[in-house]
C-alpha cells in the first residue's frame, strides 16, 4: 500500500539547535517514503548542520537568505511557502516558537511561516529551563490554539548536560505525526467524545484526592481524532497540556463535574472514549476550614464516586455511540479488561499495565491491548501518539461498519 506522505510536498524548516544534526534524518526518511521534500534553514541552524548535508538529503537547494538573488530567482520564499502541503519545524528553538506565537518575519524561516497555510508540525527542542519558561509554554499554547499541531519534547539526557523535558522528539516519531496530518482523513465527518486527565475531589480547602495521570493519552487521541477529521469534544480534568484550536476542551475539576459534562456531550457523538483516570471515591463531607494537623491519626470518610463508564454503558440511546473504555491495572490485565469490558458494556477496553516505568502514568511511551468480544490485540510499543493512532485505526474500523 501506498505512504501516505508519497509524491507530497513537504517543507522542513531547520532553526539554531544543537538538534538541529537530527534534521538530517528526518528529511532523510521522508524522502525515503516517496515524499518530496524542500528545506529552509536559518542562519544559526547553519552553524549546526551544513546546508550540503541537507541538500544531498533533500535533493534540492536549500534556502537560508531572503535576500540572496540566485535562489530568490530559483525559488521565492513565497514560491515555497505557497509549495508546501505540510510545514514541519524540526527543531522548534524557543526563539522559533517565540517568532512564530508573535507572527515575526525578520528572516528567511519566519517569513516563509507567515505566507504559509500550510498545516505546521513544531518538534520543540531546547533545555528544560528554556521550555518550562512561561514565556515558551505561552508561545506554543497560542501556536496550538491557531491550529499548530506539535509533537514532543521529550524527556531525557540533554546536550547541555542537564536533564529532564526539551529533547527533540525523534525523527521517526516526527515522521508519524507527519503522516498523520497528510494521511487518510478517515474519521471525517465523525463526532468524538474523549475524556482525558485524572479528576481532583476536594478533602478541605487546601488538600485533595487524585491520582498519577497526566493526560498525555487522552489528548493524544483528541490530537490523532482531529488530523483524521474527527470534529472531537475533550472533556479534561486538571492538566497543564494544550489541546489544538479546533478542539473543542471542556476543563473540569471533580468527577461530577466530568459526569455531567459527558452524559450531556454522549448522544452527539459517534464514538466516545473514556480515557480519564476518573477518581474512584470522594470525601463523603468536605472540610468547610484547612484540616489541621495532630499527633493523632485521621480518620476520612469516603464514599463512591459515580461509575461514568457504566452509566454511558447502560444509557438508553436513542443511536448509541461506540463506546471505548480505559483499564489501568498492575496485574491480571487482559482478565480484568475481559470483564470490565462485559461488566461496563463496552465495545472495547484498552488495558495497559501502569505499574511498568514506560508505559505507566506520565511517561510519554506506551504499551496497551485492545481487548473486544472477539479477540485481544497487542498494540506495538510506541508513542503515545502511535498508540493513539492504533486504538483510532480499530475506532475507524468499527465505526464503518455501523449504518
Amino acid at each position: 500500500m501506498e505512504d501516505a506522505l508519497f509524491k507530497r510536498r513537504i517543507l522542513v524548516a531547520v532553526t539554531g539547535g544543537i538538534a538541529a544534526y537530527k534534521a538530517a534524518e528526518l528529511v532523510r526518511l521522508l524522502v525515503k517514503t516517496g515524499g518530496e521534500v524542500r528545506v529552509a534553514m536559518t542562519a544559526g541552524a547553519q552553524k549546526f548542520i551544513t546546508p550540503l548535508t541537507l541538500q544531498t538529503l533533500s535533493q534540492h537547494p536549500v534556502a537560508t537568505d531572503t535576500f540572496d538573488l540566485q535562489q530568490e530567482a530559483t525559488i521565492s520564499h513565497i514560491e515555497l511557502a505557497d509549495w508546501a502541503e505540510l510545514f514541519v519545524v524540526a527543531p522548534a528553538t524557543a526563539n522559533a516558537l517565540a517568532q512564530l506565537g508573535q507572527g515575526l518575519a525578520n528572516d528567511l524561516f519566519s517569513t516563509i511561516a507567515l505566507a504559509c497555510r500550510a498545516p505546521q508540525l513544531l518538534a520543540p527542542a531546547m533545555n528544560v529551563n528554556m521550555w518550562q519558561h512561561p514565556a515558551t509554554q505561552a508561545n506554543l499554547a497560542l501556536l496550538v490554539e491557531r491550529g499548530a499541531f506539535a509533537v514532543g519534547p521529550e524527556a531525557g539526557d540533554l546536550a547541555c548536560g542537564w536533564v529532564g523535558a526539551g529533547r527533540m522528539a525523534e525523527p521517526s516519531a516526527i515522521l508519524q505525526a507527519c503522516r498523520a496530518l497528510l494521511g487518510p482523513r478517515d474519521l471525517d465527518g465523525k463526532k468524538f467524545l474523549i475524556t482525558a486527565g485524572p479528576t481532583h475531589e476536594a478533602l478541605d480547602p487546601v488538600r485533595f484526592l487524585s491520582n498519577r495521570s497526566s493526560g498525555k493519552m487522552g489528548f493524544a487521541l483528541a490530537r490523532q481524532a482531529l488530523r483524521r477529521g474527527a470534529q472531537v469534544t475533550l472533556i479534561a480534568g486538571p492538566t497543564e497540556l494544550f489541546a489544538p484550536g479546533n478542539v473543542e476542551r471542556v476543563d473540569v475539576v471533580t468527577a461530577e463535574e466530568m459526569r455531567k459534562n459527558a452524559l450531556e456531550r454522549a448522544p452527539l457523538a459517534d464514538a466516545v472514549i473514556m480515557a480519564a483516570a476518573v477518581g474512584d471515591y470522594r470525601a463523603a463531607k468536605v472540610a468547610p476550614q484547612k484540616i489541621k494537623k495532630s499527633d493523632d491519626r485521621l480518620a476520612i470518610e469516603l464514599e463512591r464516586n459515580p461509575d461514568i463508564l457504566a452509566e454511558l454503558g447502560k444509557k438508553d440511546f436513542a443511536r448509541r455511540p461506540l463506546l471505548v473504555g480505559f483499564a489501568a491495572e498492575t496485574e491480571e490485565v487482559e482478565t480484568r479488561a475481559a470483564r470490565k469490558l462485559q461488566e461496563k458494556h463496552c465495545d472495547l477496553i484498552v488495558a495497559n499495565d501502569v505499574s511498568q516505568t514506560d508505559a505507566g502514568f506520565g511517561v510519554d511511551t506506551n504499551r496497551v491491548l485492545l481487548v473486544d468480544n472477539e479477540r485481544t490485540t497487542a498494540l506495538p510499543f510506541g508513542s503515545k501518539d502511535e498508540v493513539a493512532g492504533g486504538i483510532l485505526d480499530w475506532v475507524a474500523a468499527h465505526l464503518s461498519t455501523r449504518l
